[in-house]
């Protein structure tokens, strides 16, 4: 695959839906697409699998993978695993899968690991010609510290060209201090929290897509509480440079996908910027704006791809 396909996928993911590798039924889902605007898929091996039911879910991943085979329309597909050495053997073991297995996430990602999972990403693509790609998740006490986070970036830079997205794990961060917040507040309420998340933007938004973490409430009812605050989540996700969100349930799919969606004004001052007219101008007035060719190039490449993959809004009250 290209860079330029990696520029596109890094923004298809969407929604990332994440399910323990003991779902079996989602192979019919899939299959009915019964699922509203799925667009991505994590099978966890991690926190979701008691130690001792490792093996058995191992075994009914390899199962569920078979069948996906099969399907001629598949979501992007992802694997949560717990450990480097644990990386290499599932990936080993599912090795012949690997023609829709899109990557591996990578839990707990710092310091005291980023050194082996590179090293091992590194060496397996080396021996490939579709890419496999990774996505680091940023959950423990050594990425709050700014000095760690720096350091990490420069291990991740080696292999920037196999890194989809960067994700954080804030219910991970939450738990190093005691914290969970409510479903009337959203992530950005929570301060240290917040400012770790501002600090992984910060360092790392430049060069990597950022995803938005996970929001824990869910359920049927579209104008309820735990919809609200999603809505809300997602919006500050947007103005603070996330893009797309990690999903414990179906119900938030929809949400995060209308979130990815791009206003008309936004796609039309985009598409002035990308197809710049004047020779002497470096400044054009938009839709009730002024843009700026060389400030506001990077964002409008953004757009133009985020309109081609999720569309454009109805409505300027969806988030």
């Amino acid at each position: 695959m290209t860079e330029t396909n990696k520029k596109i996928l890094q923004y298809q993911i969407g929604g990332l839906l994440y399910m323990p590798a003991f779902q079996k039924n989602i192979v019919e889902k899939i299959k009915n697409n019964s699922i509203e605007k799925l667009t991505s898929i994590a099978f966890c091996l991690e926190d979701s699998i008691r130690d001792d039911a490792l093996p058995e879910a191992e075994e009914t991943l390899k199962s569920i993978l078979q069948n996906l085979k099969n399907l001629p329309k598949l979501p992007l597909i992802f694997i949560r695993v717990r450990t480097p050495e644990h990386f290499q053997a599932v990936h080993k073991k599912f090795e012949n899968f690997s023609d829709i297995i899109t990557g591996y996430i990578f839990p707990k990602f710092d310091l005291s690991n980023a050194e082996n999972y590179v090293a091992a990403i590194t060496e397996i693509n080396l021996q490939r010609e579709k890419p496999l790609y990774i996505m680091p998740i940023f959950e423990t006490e050594n990425i709050t510290e700014t000095a760690n986070l720096i350091e990490v970036k420069k291990i991740l830079e080696r292999v920037k060209n196999y890194v989809l997205n960067i994700r954080v794990g804030v219910n991970d961060l939450g738990n190093i201090f005691g914290l969970r917040h409510g479903i009337n507040c959203t992530v950005y309420d929570v301060g240290v929290i917040r400012d770790t998340l501002v600090n992984i933007i910060k360092i790392f938004a430049k060069d990597f897509v950022v995803a938005g973490s996970v929001w824990s409430y869910f359920g049927k009812e579209k104008n309820s509480a735990w919809a609200n605050g999603l809505k809300n989540e997602l919006t500050l996700d947007r103005i603070n440079g996330f893009i797309g969100k990690s999903a414990i349930h179906p119900s938030q799919l929809p949400y995060i996908f209308d979130s990815l969606k791009v206003t008309q004004a936004d796609l039309n001052d985009a598409e002035q910027i990308l197809n710049w007219d004047s020779d002497s101008h470096g400044v054009a007035k938009g839709s009730g704006r002024m843009n700026e060719l060389k400030c506001h190039s990077k964002w409008a490449e953004r757009i133009k791809i985020l309109s081609e993959i999720y569309g454009v809004k109805d409505d300027e009250n969806l988030v």
